[in-house]
């Protein structure tokens, strides 16, 4: 029988896919078929294990105990695995909300030295500061270097680069990178591309890459066979969740048809501090939950931004996002845990 608290979830996300499916339906398109389109959200805090086989989204809920049997037989299948951060938000501090957004970010950390293998990498998908003042960066950087993995790969928030278009960011974490800070990489037969979508915000909120990032886009696919999986990291979510509140990129549907050729695609942004997931057909689309603070539902508040929760019940809306993938399958299995 559903305990109280699986009961509101449950009739939460039967809401939040009637939402999905009129949003869908609002929004422009952005050059993916739709046929066969399906939707689920999970607002902020869910735990949930997501796969995906043959363009079939199915999902379970994570249990919460360390090393559960599901999530650890899922690691111990995969080729490897890494783990998603976002939105750290250093230098927040509200007292309401979250006055301690380092102490948030040490529990993501301690969660993710938990794992019953260690990842190979991290990937923090922006808003790793508030202000993008140095000490900020400074304590940001030291952090993350408890982590035990090989590498921590980093593209900028909005809040990274305001005040001087990314220059304190790029020097910090953004070396050999191309124009605002873009790369790509390979690891294990998949192709890694972080895209930056924060310099240059629209009118109406909504990210933008840019021709110049596109075009390199463009050429950096060009060569590679339809069979190598392709995993894109951005801040700002690269389809329209919420285009009200500038949840999506301006471009991001030209960015996306080069992509469609290709077997196994999967997004992974931040931005707006909740799970949402969807998968139109060979792509997965995935944004993370904060280490800092959630903000509202799309369209449940007059306008987005940091949220405050019941005393004592922060840490169940924040999280990681841990990724694995096992070679021969057609998609990464994507697991999302909670703090608290």
């Amino acid at each position: 029988m559903q305990n109280a608290h699986q009961k509101i979830n449950t009739k939460r996300e039967i809401r939040l896919k009637a939402d999905a499916t009129n949003l869908n339906q609002k929004t422009e398109s952005d050059g993916i078929d739709r046929r066969g389109f399906l939707s689920c959200m999970a607002w902020a805090g869910t735990g949930m294990i997501w796969t995906v086989a043959s363009g079939v989204l199915g999902s379970a809920l994570l249990p919460q105990r360390t090393g559960a049997a599901d999530a650890t037989s899922l690691i111990k299948k995969s080729s490897f695995s890494f783990v998603q951060i976002s939105d750290s938000h250093i230098g927040f501090n509200k007292e309401a909300i979250n006055n301690d957004v380092v102490g948030t970010l040490k529990a993501a950390i301690d969660r993710i030295n938990a794992l019953t293998e260690a990842p190979d990498f991290v990937l923090h998908t922006g808003d790793l500061t508030h202000l993008a003042s140095a000490d900020e960066f400074d304590t940001v950087d030291q952090l993350m270097r408890t982590i035990k993995t090989q590498q921590v790969f980093y593209v900028p928030g909005e809040h990274d680069v305001t005040g001087d278009n990314g220059k304190a960011y790029l020097a910090r974490f953004g070396k050999n990178t191309k124009g605002e800070g873009w790369y790509s990489f390979d690891h294990r037969g998949v192709h890694f591309i972080g895209l930056v979508n924060v310099v240059d915000i629209q009118q109406n909120g909504l990210g933008a890459l840019g021709q110049d990032q596109l075009a390199w886009l463009q050429a950096d696919l060009q060569n590679r066979s339809s069979e190598t999986p392709i995993v894109i990291f951005a801040h700002i979510p690269l389809w329209m969740v919420y285009p009200e509140w500038g949840w999506g990129t301006d471009d991001g549907a030209q960015a996306l048809t080069y992509l469609k050729r290709f077997g196994s695609v999967t997004v992974l942004n931040g931005h707006i501090h909740q799970t949402v997931k969807k998968v139109e057909g060979r792509m997965t689309f995935h944004t993370a939950m904060s280490t800092a603070f959630p903000q509202p539902e799309p369209g449940k508040a007059p306008k987005p931004g940091p949220m405050k929760v019941e005393p004592g019940k922060l840490r169940g809306y924040l999280g990681i996002t841990d990724v694995n993938y096992v070679e021969g399958n057609s998609s990464l299995a994507v697991v999302d845990t909670r703090l608290g």
